[in-house]
């Protein structure tokens, strides 16, 4: 089983944003949508691009899901399990996110 990894205070990533992390060796998106203790991660790497993008990407919400929308061509990926909208194929990476004693942890 794969262990925690604390990638931040949960004060560090305003509400509405996301912050890339390095985790292991791979950079993982970290989202924090509201301004609550709620946040996702995903792959930080738009797969159309192979491009370090995604946690620039805007958060929305479309058919009761969150999504973050690419920076560069506004592809869409479902933060609660990475499946890209527009091309399930291309669908990220997701990986389990917590807040534990006011720190960001990404199981990875």
């Amino acid at each position: 089983m794969s262990a925690w990894t604390t990638v931040c205070p949960l004060n560090d990533i305003l509400p509405a944003t996301g912050v890339c992390a390095l985790v292991g060796d791979q950079q993982v998106a970290v989202f924090r949508p509201y301004a609550d203790e709620r946040v996702y991660a995903i792959s930080n790497i738009d797969p159309f691009f192979d491009a370090s993008v995604l946690s620039r990407g805007i958060i929305a919400e479309h058919q009761d899901a969150l999504w973050v929308a690419s920076p560069l061509k506004k592809q869409r990926f479902r933060l609660t399990d990475g499946r890209c909208m527009e091309d399930e194929s291309h669908s990220v990476a997701h990986f389990e996110a917590r807040v534990q004693d006011g720190k960001v942890q990404i199981r990875g």
